[in-house]
């Protein structure tokens, strides 16, 4: 085979193709790099709004248990079977005759999130329920 010159430079034919495969190799690899980047990173977007939605079931269990205990004074309302809010559902467990201490667990899929809210409820005229903390809880 003979070498071609061009602009001074000898080269053989087979080294345009090996340059080809090595710039197109290098294309593949960064394409697999940020597909692969997109793909964790929406995967964790979902995740993180799982959770965020997992928090609010827990805390629309809380705000339920409250109302319930409200409207009903004469109720000794400790728990009621898992309440299905949205995409989930929340089981509540409430402890206190007085000094009243909601723990709401709000699950989606597979991420749970707690909910603890702690309050003083003075029944009578008005049926009062003094918030004292609301905070979430591992």
């Amino acid at each position: 085979m003979r070498n071609k010159v061009k602009s001074g430079l000898t080269y053989k034919p087979a080294q345009a193709l090996v340059v080809l495969l090595v710039f197109v190799s290098v294309a593949t690899i960064i394409t697999a790099a940020a597909v692969t980047i997109a793909i964790i990173s929406a995967r964790s977007t979902g995740s993180l709004a799982q959770g965020d939605e997992a928090l609010m079931v827990a805390e629309a269990g809380a705000e339920n248990a409250i109302l319930r205990i409200i409207r009903d004074p004469s109720n000794t309302y400790s728990a009621e079977p898992p309440l299905t809010v949205g995409n989930g559902t929340a089981t509540i467990i409430v402890s206190g005759t007085t000094n009243k201490t909601i723990t709401s667990t709000g699950t989606v899929g597979t991420f749970t999130r707690n909910v603890q809210v702690t309050g003083t409820f003075s029944p009578g005229t008005d049926n009062k329920f003094t918030l004292n903390s609301w905070q979430e809880i591992n």
